[in-house]
C-alpha cells in the first residue's frame, strides 16, 4: 500500500517537477555563464523567477498536470532550502562583528518590517500579510524570509509571489546603486570599511551583498577584501534574525487568533515554524564542522559536505524560486502588484537614507 501511495505521489508530481527543473538548469547556466555573470552580476535564483515569469502562460495552460509539481517546488523544496541555508552560516563568523553588529541588525530588521506594516495598511492600502512579507524580504535577506514567513502566516500564494517580486528588483537596483556611488564619492563620511557595513546592514539578499562587493572591489582601491568580508557577516546576522523573527511572528498569529476566535479554532491556525529551528540546528552543526574541514570520514572530506550542502541549498531555493514565478498572473499582477512595489520602493529610500546614517551612527564601534 505504502509502495502504491510512493509510486502515486511520484506521478502526479513528476511532470511539474520536470517542467521546473528545465528552468533550474536554464537559471543556473545562465547565472554560471562568464559573459553574462560580469554583465548583469545576477544570480541563479533571479534568472529562476523571470524565466518562470516568462513561462507562466504556459503553466497556467497546463495547469492540471502541473500544479502539484510546482507547488511541491513552491511549498516542500523551499523548506528544505530555508533549512539548508544554514551552511553558509557559522557562529564564528558572527561573532567577529560582536554585540554591536547585533544590535544594528535589530534596529535594522524593526524599522523596516515596522514601517512596512505602518505605510502598507496606512498609505499604500494594502492588507496586512502582504505589507508583512514585503516588509520581512526588505529588512531580513530578501526572498528567502518573504517565503519562510508565507509559511508561517499560509498566506495566498500571489502574495508572497509579489513581495518577492520587489525584494528582487529593488535588491538589483541596490546592487548596482551602492559601488557606483561609492566609487564616485556620492556617499560622504564613509570609507572602504564603513560602505562594507552600510552593504550588509541595508542590502536585500545575501546575493546583492556578495555582488555589490565584488563591484566595489573592481572599481574602487579603498575597498578591501575586509570590508566586503564584513559585509558578508552583517549580512548573515540579520540572515540568523529570521529565527527569533519567524518566532515571534508565529506567537502574534496565535496570538491574534485566540483573541479573534475561540480558543479551538485558534490552536489548529496555529503554525509553529519546525524548520525555524532545524536552520538553526545546521547552523550550529556547520559550525561545529567547519572546524574540522580537512577531516576525512569514508574516503569523503569534511568540507566536501559542508560544499554539498550549499550546493543543495541553492538547487532548493531556485526550484522555489521557478514555482514562483511560474505562479504569477500578470493580469492580477498588473492590478494588484503597483501598491507593493510602491511599499517597496518607500522602504528602499528608507533602507537607504536610516541605514547611512545608522552607519555613521556606529563608526568607531563597527568600522
Amino acid at each position: 500500500m505504502k509502495l502504491h501511495t510512493f509510486k502515486l505521489f511520484f506521478l502526479s508530481n513528476l511532470r511539474g517537477l520536470a517542467f521546473v527543473s528545465c528552468i533550474v538548469i536554464a537559471a543556473f547556466l545562465l547565472a554560471n555563464s562568464k559573459t553574462i555573470y560580469e554583465s548583469t552580476h545576477l544570480a541563479a535564483t533571479a534568472f529562476a523567477i523571470l524565466i518562470g515569469a516568462l513561462m507562466s502562460p504556459w503553466f497556467f495552460k497546463y495547469q492540471h498536470t502541473l500544479q502539484a509539481g510546482v507547488q511541491l517546488s513552491a511549498k516542500k523544496l523551499l523548506r528544505l532550502g530555508i533549512i539548508l541555508y544554514g551552511f553558509n552560516v557559522t557562529f564564528s563568523e558572527l561573532a567577529n562583528i560582536g554585540i554591536y553588529g547585533v544590535l544594528l541588525a535589530i534596529i535594522i530588521i524593526c524599522l523596516i518590517f515596522f514601517s512596512a506594516i505602518f505605510l502598507g495598511i496606512k498609505v499604500f492600502k494594502l492588507d496586512k500579510e502582504t505589507s508583512m512579507l514585503v516588509g520581512a524580504g526588505s529588512a531580513i535577506c530578501g526572498a528567502a524570509a518573504v517565503l519562510a514567513l508565507e509559511s508561517v502566516l499560509k498566506s495566498d500564494t500571489f502574495k508572497g509571489v509579489v513581495a518577492v517580486g520587489t525584494v528582487v528588483i529593488f535588491g538589483l537596483i541596490c546592487m548596482f546603486l551602492y559601488p557606483i556611488a561609492f566609487s564616485a564619492g556620492l556617499i560622504p563620511n564613509i570609507n572602504g570599511s564603513g560602505m562594507g557595513i552600510y552593504m550588509g546592514a541595508t542590502l536585500h539578499e545575501v546575493a546583492n551583498v556578495a555582488g555589490a562587493a565584488q563591484m566595489a572591489k573592481d572599481m574602487t582601491p579603498t575597498f578591501s577584501q575586509n570590508a566586503a568580508n564584513a559585509a558578508v557577516i552583517l549580512k548573515m546576522m540579520r540572515v540568523i534574525m529570521l529565527v527569533p523573527f519567524l518566532l515571534i511572528v508565529s506567537y502574534y498569529v496565535a496570538r491574534s487568533n485566540t483573541l479573534s476566535s475561540t480558543q479551538s479554532h485558534a490552536k489548529k491556525q496555529i503554525q509553529i515554524p519546525y524548520f525555524a529551528f532545524m536552520f538553526l540546528g545546521v547552523i550550529v552543526l556547520n559550525t561545529f564542522l567547519s572546524e574540522h574541514k580537512e577531516i576525512i570520514f569514508l574516503g569523503i572530506s569534511i568540507e566536501s559536505l559542508l560544499n554539498f550542502g550549499k550546493l543543495l541549498c541553492s538547487i532548493c531555493i531556485v526550484f522555489a524560486m521557478a514555482a514562483l514565478g511560474l505562479q504569477i498572473d500578470f493580469k492580477k499582477f498588473i492590478k494588484t502588484g503597483g501598491k507593493a512595489f510602491g511599499l517597496a520602493l518607500s522602504l528602499c529610500f528608507i533602507l537607504i537614507f536610516a541605514g547611512y546614517f545608522l552607519t555613521l551612527f556606529f563608526k568607531g564601534l563597527l568600522w
